[in-house]
């Protein structure tokens, strides 16, 4: 990153959205020692021409920044709702009938990018409407005002680990901003000092209860007052500063479609946090595994397999539990937006299970594990799949960079579903769902 942010004056013609969420243009000005660098823009919509941009990051091969001045304005720009949406929710600027399209065509390059044949098509996103206060969990900075000696909530600014202050916010669920507000009125009232703390996260179950608090600086993470929740007509409990999903309207949506797919009674459900998805998809005929490394979640996850008798709970890494994989199993993955370890990749490849549902929340990553599971294009026949220009640098962007491994051979499995997910409105992010069965 520049250690002083500059403004750069050019004409910049954005190209497309590449996964990442960022806006990709090119500068074409040889005055500039920046000629010819690809630059990757918040603040900007796919064929808008941009005059100024705040220069974030500097590399060698590409640039990162905020458009600051749009001369011809896209007529899918909207006005943002928030102040603070750069740091919340950068796609606040994009009508959300575009945002769900744009998101469907993200998923498309992502498999592009790993070759793999479009033979199924990649269906629109699922969204259940919301577009706003959405999230139930937030975590907020604190920032102090020198002049009036006093604590305000804040974010991060993109791209720069600057505070900026906030009066409001739209993504989270209002219980969660009325009760930060409420611990910050008391933190001054005290006359506390911001550098105390860390940060302060709150969380919000469906019925409106709000759990967590701060952070402070060179402590432990306090333990919270735990929350429960119902998906799918089953109660869950979780911890408020530990994983659960953000947006559990169309979390459900997604829990629905697995168990739509699931067809074999031995069901795996691999990096299974507190298990939501196995506890809910599965019947209770079925013989059910789950596997969770994180302590904290796995204690969750033993708790909620309490009244399941054909529950079992494993406290592993999911690389490390490959013997519980089976050939006539469905196996479920949700893996962090690393995606899936080698080994398993590997496991699942010699085992073959009848099928898999992979659920991502980094369809870059996904698309890359699954061009070891399926078959892919030559590198002569790529074009079959592509568009003009649909390199988005992603080796230097995410790490999407194929395993390496001469151990795999044989691609056993077929996509028979993609399906993305609308789990973050206004953001870039995508949660992506894909089937594969054995040919």
């Amino acid at each position: 990153m520049s250690k002083t942010p500059k403004s750069l004056t050019t004409s910049i013609i954005v190209e497309k959205f590449v996964p990442g969420g960022f806006a990709l243009g090119k500068i074409s000005d040889p005055s500039l020692s920046e000629n010819n660098k690809k630059i990757f823009l918040w603040n900007a919509l796919p064929g808008e021409i941009i005059s100024r941009v705040l220069i974030t990051k500097a590399k060698s091969s590409y640039l990162e920044g905020v458009a600051e001045v749009i001369d011809s304005p896209s007529p899918l720009r909207v006005s943002p709702k928030d102040p603070c949406f750069l740091s919340t929710s950068p796609w606040q600027i994009l009508k959300f009938s575009s945002e769900l399209e744009q998101k469907r065509l993200l998923v498309e390059e992502s498999l592009r990018e790993q070759k793999i044949p479009l033979e199924t098509e990649v269906k629109n996103v699922v969204t259940d409407g919301a577009e706003w206060n959405y999230r139930n969990k937030m975590e907020y900075a604190l920032y102090w005002d020198k002049e009036s000696e006093s604590i305000s909530l804040a974010f991060h600014a993109r791209g720069s680990h600057k505070k900026v202050p906030i009066e409001s916010s739209s993504i989270e669920r209002p219980e969660i901003l009325a009760r930060a507000k409420e611990i910050i009125s008391r933190l001054n009232e005290s006359h506390e000092p911001a550098y105390k703390y860390q940060s302060l996260l709150l969380r919000s179950n469906k019925q409106g209860i709000v759990s967590g608090g701060l952070l402070e600086n060179n402590h432990p993470h306090p333990s919270f007052t735990p929350l429960t929740d119902t998906l799918l007509k089953r109660s869950y409990s979780y911890s408020p500063n530990g994983f659960f999903q953000i947006n559990l309207s169309v979390y459900e949506l997604a829990l629905k479609q697995i168990k739509s797919h699931i067809k074999t009674s031995n069901i795996l459900d691999l990096y299974s946090g507190v298990g939501t998805i196995g506890l809910s998809v599965a019947e209770e005929s079925n013989n059910l595994t789950l596997v969770e490394t994180n302590n904290d979640a796995f204690k969750e996850l033993e708790k909620n397999c309490e009244k399941r008798t054909n529950a079992r709970p494993v406290h592993a890494k999911s690389e490390e539990a490959l013997s519980y994989i089976s050939p006539d199993q469905t196996v479920i993955l949700d893996p962090p937006r690393a995606g899936c370890d080698k080994r398993l990749i590997e496991k699942l490849l010699e085992v073959r299970p009848k099928s898999i549902i992979y659920l991502s929340c980094n369809p870059s990553t996904q698309a890359r594990d699954l061009s070891f599971l399926v078959s892919t294009l030559d590198s002569s026949d790529s074009s079959k799949n592509s568009t003009s220009g649909s390199s988005s640098l992603l080796s230097t962007l995410s790490p999407s960079k194929p395993h390496t491994s001469t151990s795999i051979s044989t691609r056993p499995y077929k996509i028979t579903s993609i399906t993305p997910f609308n789990f973050f409105p206004k953001t870039p992010h995508i949660e992506n769902l894909v089937v594969l069965e054995l040919q």
